[in-house]
């Protein structure tokens, strides 16, 4: 009898050091690492976030979102200039290290937090990937800024129609390009969704939302196929929808 209720101890031991194991309770509240500066409406803040949730993190959990920039402020700050001196968002911090510009942020969280899927490993991949990163940086968001921030930043007795349709018309003209390169493509670069893809698509969904907000501007939306169908895929992902959710 005696060995009986001393198994039953050694096993109800057991049981409670394997619960301790798998269910820890930290003695003090365990500090997120990641803080990401920047509104979550900014085309740039948007590419940081989609890029944590696509690798796993999770806001308040994972990464903490301070809004920063237009009517929250802080950008302005000397504590956030000493950070980024440009005084623009995103700028992320990680432990002690600070990194500013959203498409460095993104090739760093993909390095460092990721397993080779939104920057792949395979050399020619991976610069394709970026080929389009550099892309939408250097030539299809230039090009759509001047007709987005016209519209929904601009009062109408000050928006420069000309200017906001000749842009459009010109960004249509690019969207062409990626239209039919994902002919036969689910993604920017093949069969995996990327870093380019998150890139391209926060810019591309403001194309394609532009004329359903202003009509009597830019008329009906431009028939690319190919494109709308990739836009559908990539704004179903999780990732796309968690800037919605928390806008």
């Amino acid at each position: 009898m005696e060995q009986q209720r001393k198994d039953a101890y050694d096993l109800n031991l057991f049981a409670k050091r394997a619960r301790m194991r798998f269910n820890p309770k930290p003695l003090f509240p365990i500090a997120i690492m990641l803080k990401v500066y920047g509104r979550v409406s900014s085309i740039n803040v948007q590419k940081v976030i989609w890029c944590l949730e696509e690798l796993g993190k999770k806001e308040g959990i994972d990464y903490e979102r301070i809004d920063a920039g237009l009517q929250f402020g802080v950008n302005n700050t000397d504590a956030y200039l000493k950070m980024n001196p440009n005084g623009l968002v995103p700028t992320l911090v990680d432990g002690d290290f600070v990194l500013w510009e959203s498409n460095t942020i993104v090739r760093y969280l993909a390095a460092a937090y990721g397993v080779g899927n939104l920057l792949p490993a395979n050399y020619k991949t991976r610069a394709d990937t970026e080929r389009w990163m550099d892309w939408s940086l250097a030539t299809l968001w230039p090009t759509l800024r001047v007709s987005y921030l016209g519209l929904t930043r601009t009062a109408p007795d000050q928006q420069n129609i000309p200017a906001i349709k000749k842009h459009y018309q010109d960004t249509t003209k690019l969207m062409q390009i990626l239209d039919g390169v994902l002919a036969d493509k689910l993604y920017c670069t093949g069969a995996e969704f990327t870093l380019g893809d998150i890139i391209l698509a926060v810019a591309v969904d403001r194309w394609v939302t532009l004329p359903a907000q202003f009509p009597e501007v830019l008329g009906a939306l431009p028939s690319l196929p190919s494109l709308m169908a990739w836009h559908r895929r990539v704004t179903s992902r999780q990732g796309f929808l968690k800037l919605h959710q928390t806008a």
